[in-house]
């Protein structure tokens, strides 16, 4: 389906991810004029200088057309080369059926998406706190700029979920970024935040001849109203806690249990009907473990599968486990009798090399036949 001007969730999150909020773009003819006379722009200057900061401010609060080309040609130097990086981006978060053509969702045969894509671009934009501080928003003033010399620029959300003055506010909503065109109808990817729990809400062709008269923002109530109800957070493993206690081999007697702990906690957002119980883990674990073992050192890894997603952490030790003294002290024992027979033989291989015989009152003598010594004593005893 057309997203309209959800597509400047992905404009904003290549912003982020190529320029630093600070940098300063400058605007071009094409940026203003190429902007059809219907949709909504932020009267941008030709040759303005506005910070990337700026710009994500009047991209995301009222939906300004001619900021999604301004930071388009800013990063890519072109719409259509911004719009490559674009589809790059999608396809890396996820999005199997999404082509833009565009930085800003003007209507285009060829562009589009899914509500399914659009809640994958949505979520990976609301893990980035200057996108989440940005969408909640209601009310944003341009600065004075090089060629704008007045504060009268300023914009208002168009997002009515977040605004506390509007009949539609809900008080639990985050965010995130509306959209219309007449082919589109009203579009928007929303987000909203209750104990802990944050869903997010994609609603694509609602009914409503403009962006006013819409009832899409009513229809985002009714189903985080129903999320929020029926689904919630449940903790399946905690961080360090204790997942078994078991007996390794040749421990000593003061170490001899071993607490297998949760290497990371393990949360799911599932139905309020599901029981502790369900939850039954498929477990990799080495029970026939032999000391000396180091706390905090992998000994397996446990998974638990909910609805067709696999979630795994390791299992580790909860503290160092020390061999059996026994066999420890016979261990050094043959280390210590082994280390004396080398010194030994090292010792017995010197005495060799220095030795010579001698005898009393006796005298070395070389004979006259090759190879022979005579010793002649008092005895006068030869060989």
């Amino acid at each position: 389906m057309y997203p309209a001007s959800t597509t400047k969730i992905m404009t904003a999150i290549l912003a982020l991810e190529n320029c630093e909020l600070s940098d300063v773009a400058t605007v071009s003819q094409n940026a203003i004029f190429s902007v059809p006379v219907t949709y909504t722009n932020a009267n941008l200057q030709l040759d303005e200088e506005l910070t990337i900061e700026q710009l994500l401010n009047i991209l995301l609060i009222p939906s300004a057309n001619d900021a999604a080309n301004v930071i388009a040609e800013h990063i890519a130097g072109s719409v259509s080369s911004f719009a490559s990086m674009m589809n790059t981006k999608a396809r890396e978060i996820g999005c199997l059926n999404t082509n833009f053509v565009n930085a800003n969702g003007v209507h285009d045969e060829n562009h589009y998406s899914t509500a399914y894509d659009l809640a994958l671009i949505g979520q990976y934009a609301m893990k980035n706190e200057t996108i989440m501080n940005i969408v909640k928003t209601t009310k944003y003033t341009l600065p004075i700029t090089n060629k704008y010399l007045k504060e009268d620029r300023i914009f208002t959300t168009t997002n009515k979920l977040i605004n506390s003055k509007s009949n539609q506010y809900y008080e639990y909503a985050t965010g995130l970024k509306t959209g219309y065109t007449d082919a589109a109808k009203n579009c928007i990817v929303a987000t909203a935040e209750k104990n802990g729990s944050k869903l997010i809400c994609v609603i694509l062709g609602a009914k409503g001849d403009t962006p006013i008269e819409t009832n899409k923002f009513a229809d985002c109530t009714t189903l985080f109203n129903y999320g929020f109800n029926n689904y919630s957070n449940k903790t399946i493993c905690e961080q360090n806690t204790v997942y078994k206690v078991i007996n390794p081999k040749n421990a000593s007697k003061d170490t001899n249990s071993l607490n297998v702990l949760y290497e990371d906690t393990i949360k799911v957002f599932v139905n309020n009907s599901y029981l502790d119980s369900d939850f039954s883990p498929e477990v990799e674990l080495d029970e026939n473990l032999s000391a000396p073992i180091e706390k905090g050192a992998i000994i397996g890894k446990i998974s638990y599968t909910v609805d067709d997603t696999k979630y795994t952490t390791n299992l580790i030790a909860g503290q160092d486990i020390e061999s059996n003294s026994i066999f420890s002290i016979i261990i050094k024992i043959l280390v210590i009798i082994f280390a004396l027979y080398l010194f030994s033989k090292i010792l017995s291989s010197g005495n060799r090399s220095s030795k010579k015989k001698t005898y009393k009152n006796g005298k070395r003598k070389k004979s006259s036949k090759k190879g022979k010594y005579a010793y002649i004593s008092p005895y006068k005893f030869e060989y």
